[in-house]
């Protein structure tokens, strides 16, 4: 199994696209969004091409494929135009460990939930890439496909090697071998 993880589009149609191709590229079985798809939130500037409709669209061609937790950007009226689910957050066990899928405004690197060592905390919100370990955890901040504080638009990928992190160009940011 390969799992694509991305964050933090914020209603960006261009991103949106180009997140969708780098999964449909990257042969993945199923793709994570880790909130904040649709709206660019108060303190945010507005994203290239900003088009919420759009961007539900682009992403609602995937469904069969899409899980989606739900981000502090997001409200009850994006599930009205979506053809999935928000979720508050999603646990996956693969590789042999779990896999905990959150938007990071609650669960981060700072405020981990009940996990165990070798575990994995896949967050974003704070539009920062990152892979760090605490207490045993593996903490992976996907950073933002849309909007990154660090210069870098990014996604991740799992496998039963490990956790990358990308930027939209295909270069390694940072990686975790399991």
């Amino acid at each position: 199994m390969k799992i694509f993880v991305a964050t933090d589009v914020h209603g960006s149609a261009y991103w949106a696209q180009k997140v969708k191709e780098k999964f449909l590229a990257s042969q993945c079985d199923v793709m994570v969004l880790l909130g904040d798809v649709y709206n660019h939130g108060p303190r945010n500037p507005f994203p290239q091409d900003y088009a919420p409709m759009r961007t539900a669209e682009i992403f609602s061609t995937l469904k069969d494929r899409l899980l989606v937790v739900k981000g502090n950007c997001d409200s009850e009226v994006d599930e009205m135009i979506s053809d999935f689910d928000f979720l508050p957050q999603e646990a996956l066990f693969a590789f042999g460990r779990r896999l905990f899928f959150t938007h990071g405004h609650v669960y981060n690197k700072d405020n981990l939930p009940r996990l165990f060592k070798g575990d994995v905390l896949f967050y974003g919100h704070f539009h920062v890439n990152e892979i760090a370990e605490k207490d045993g955890v593996i903490c992976v901040n996907v950073g933002s496909c849309a909007l990154p504080k660090d210069g870098h638009n990014s996604y991740c990928i799992a496998d039963e090697k490990g956790v990358t992190l990308f930027d939209m160009q295909d270069n390694v940011l940072a990686q975790k071998l399991f």
